[in-house]
């Protein structure tokens, strides 16, 4: 799955530094060239003459917005006027389309984002066509593969691919770059600074610097656990938990993080309302001064584009969990577009699929929704919507000595996720020690491992 590490952050270096910012989705019922002459990818099976039918097309929409799939599904349809396409759109689509997933009717394509989805439970439900194969034919339009064109590599089970990665995000932390001016707090480059600055908020405001969503607790585990568990113990350490590796939630660099987040609770850090609040509500409250940091990925300030003051001024460092004179982490979080194992139109689905990976489309979706594809060589850099936190953010993550990136093996499954972000909330609420989270995650890692048996 992985690239050399070099590798890596040199395509970073390329494409991070070209591009404009989703977390978790409206409902509709709703595509050709190229502009600047470029075609779509194509293979022997996804030509005109033989595509053809009903093409239902699941996405969740959040923070991205949905502009950008209307653009390309609408262009698509142009381009095959004899499919007829049926759109599954909304914030709350994974769950209104669940009935139909567990009923073996899926729609034919879908991309897995936003709460409800999973990726690898997908994968373990056996949801998810195998597209290791057809893979490998794909060609983009300049006749290179596009296996071979992502910035990170799709996941693998065994071996075996089941999704390509649309969206190129990562989680980190946020915060009113002008606020911290004005008052002349440390930005925290480590977790020593940051307990340091959130005392100094604390002191100075009277707040609890530090907020998420207890709804969704993923957001803390994926924005905050996520990169402190690389820097405790890299790739390695990332894949234990994830997968559920026996011993791995009551290791010691497991542990000396855990203290860290219940060090933070004792300080009264964490806002003890943070349980009762979805990511928007948390978000808000962010934006408000009521809290001075929050976890989220690149699409918060689209997210939350319409209700941000004029003299809010967005700021973002990797989640600043790592020992003193380490450097930041950060883990790349791809969102993946995927053909139903049992599509009913397998080979508009697989054109479709083909059609949205161009460096065009990649273009277009970082000018809609301020995030980029997980595409190679997309050039932006004449793009006037680049944010200006993304510019700062790029020259932090690809200078080494200030942060390193570490890469996950595939999403953790849900069935260990929920498990593992319940014991989170209690910890976080300081109704359980961090001892206590450890034995609670292990337990839920052993019946996990016992599922797959």
């Amino acid at each position: 799955m992985r690239k050399g590490m070099s590798w890596f952050l040199l395509v970073v270096l390329m494409v991070f530094g070209l591009l404009v910012g989703c977390a978790p989705g409206a409902s509709s019922d709703d595509g050709g060239e190229d502009a600047e002459g470029e075609e779509p990818a194509t293979d022997e099976n996804a030509e005109d003459g033989e595509i053809s039918g009903e093409l239902e097309i699941q996405y969740f929409v959040g923070g991205y917005g949905d502009s950008w799939w209307k653009e390309v599904i609408g262009d698509f349809q142009e381009e095959y006027p004899d499919v007829t396409i049926t759109e599954h759109a909304g914030p709350n689509i994974n769950e209104e389309m669940r009935s139909r997933w567990v009923s073996d009717d899926p729609p034919d394509v879908v991309y897995i984002d936003g709460a409800g989805s999973s990726e690898t439970q997908m994968v373990e439900d056996g949801q998810l066509m195998d597209m290791t194969e057809w893979l490998s034919s794909v060609e983009l339009e300049d006749g290179s593969k596009l296996e071979e064109s992502f910035i990170v590599d799709p996941a693998t089970y065994d071996g075996s691919i089941y999704s390509l990665p649309l969206v190129f995000d990562t989680w980190g932390t946020w915060y009113d770059n002008a606020w911290f001016e004005e008052n002349d707090w440390t930005v925290p480059s480590d977790f020593p600074s940051f307990m340091d600055t959130m005392g100094q908020i604390k002191e100075d405001e009277g707040i609890a610097p530090f907020v998420t969503t207890g709804q969704y607790p993923y957001y803390f585990l994926r924005g905050v656990l996520y990169p402190a568990f690389g820097a405790a113990g890299g790739d390695e350490l990332l894949t234990d938990v994830i997968e559920g590796k026996e011993g791995a939630w009551t290791s010691e660099p497991v542990m000396n993080v855990m203290k860290k987040v219940e060090e933070m609770q004792k300080a009264g850090y964490i806002d003890d309302g943070f349980g009762a609040l979805n990511h928007t509500q948390s978000q808000m409250n962010f934006l408000l001064h009521d809290n001075a940091f929050i976890p989220v990925g690149f699409w918060l300030p689209n997210e939350m584009a319409n209700d941000t003051p004029d003299d809010f001024e967005y700021g973002f460092i990797p989640s600043p969990m790592q020992d003193e004179g380490e450097p930041g982490a950060i883990v790349p979080d791809l969102r993946p577009l995927a053909i139903a194992e049992k599509a009913e139109n397998p080979e508009a689905a697989k054109a479709f699929v083909e059609f949205v990976f161009t460096k065009e489309y990649a273009k277009s979706f970082s000018e809609h929704t301020g995030a980029i594809m997980n595409l190679q060589g997309v050039d932006l850099a004449s793009s006037d919507e680049v944010p200006e936190f993304l510019k700062k953010a790029n020259e932090m993550i690809n200078d080494p000595e200030q942060v390193q990136i570490y890469q996950k093996p595939h999403p953790m499954s849900a069935s260990l996720e929920t498990p593992i972000s319940n014991s989170l909330v209690s910890l976080m609420l300081g109704n359980i020690s961090a001892e206590e989270f450890a034995e609670e995650a292990e337990k839920a890692a052993s019946e996990y491992r016992q599922s797959l048996e």
